[in-house]
């Protein structure tokens, strides 16, 4: 048995034969949790879509399945996308430790404390999404003009509209990590931030629109938090500018 690939040390220099095969052996890392993650997935799918068919409202939890096959092929892909969730953090922890060693051990710290921040603020942004925009979401869709339609949710249509919204919030609550990063790196200031707030808002309302949600009930309840992380977002660079000082006269 191979054993796992060996992550270099800070400056530590290797050929490109070593980096090629040491690419090839974290790539086998990534392939095979995934492949083990989406096996264990499938075992449990239908819990997993028992989970995912939470927020529908009680008389449409029974999907509409169209040809033989959907049935299976559904199952498959949110099998893989579940797998593909529980393996991130494999994924991810593979992906930097190829490149941390270009990292200084100051810069390694930073890094990973940015990352545990994008974890906890994509955790919230799913939580938020599932417990919160979702069933609002669904209840106001499934009972429009319900007076003219017959409502038949497809299985496929609905994962999909799930995912997309699911994955439309998690990006929208990583703001302030993107936001910290422009102040990081001078495109912005919290004295700019404070002074341009209006312009703040009526951006991340546009965002908010172009956002994955047909309807007005998703949009509006994924705008409310997008200007809540927005205001928190100016009050976090004023922190990090205040740190900035501070670390450049400990490195003196």
């Amino acid at each position: 048995m191979s054993r796992l690939p060996r992550r270099l040390g800070h400056g530590e220099e290797a050929t490109l034969a070593e980096h090629l095969d040491e690419l090839r052996a974290r790539l086998f890392v990534i392939l095979g949790s995934l492949a083990v993650t989406t096996i264990v997935a499938f075992a449990f799918h239908s819990r997993v879509l028992d989970w995912l068919n939470k927020p529908l409202p009680p008389g449409h939890r029974k999907l509409l399945a169209i040809g033989v096959a959907e049935p299976f092929t559904v199952s498959v892909t949110v099998s893989l996308y579940a797998g593909l969730v529980v393996s991130l953090p494999v994924i991810l922890w593979q992906v930097w430790a190829f490149f941390a060693p270009a990292f200084e051990a100051r810069s390694e710290r930073k890094v990973l404390g940015l990352f545990a921040f994008a974890v906890a603020l994509g955790a919230a942004g799913l939580s938020f999404g599932y417990w919160v925009l979702l069933p609002r979401a669904i209840h106001w869709l499934t009972n429009y003009d319900n007076k003219h339609f017959v409502h038949l949710i497809q299985a496929r249509a609905y994962y999909s509209f799930v995912a997309t919204v699911l994955l439309g919030i998690v990006v929208v609550f990583q703001l302030p990590l993107v936001v910290l990063g422009l102040v990081s790196l001078g495109v912005l200031s919290s004295r700019t931030l404070r002074k341009n707030r209006r312009i703040g808002y009526f951006i991340t309302a546009v965002v908010a629109l172009a956002l994955p949600g047909p309807d007005p009930v998703t949009t509006f309840l994924e705008l409310l938090p997008m200007w809540a992380l927005f205001e928190s977002s100016i009050w976090l660079a004023v922190l990090f500018e205040r740190r900035q000082p501070a670390a450049s006269e400990a490195v003196l």
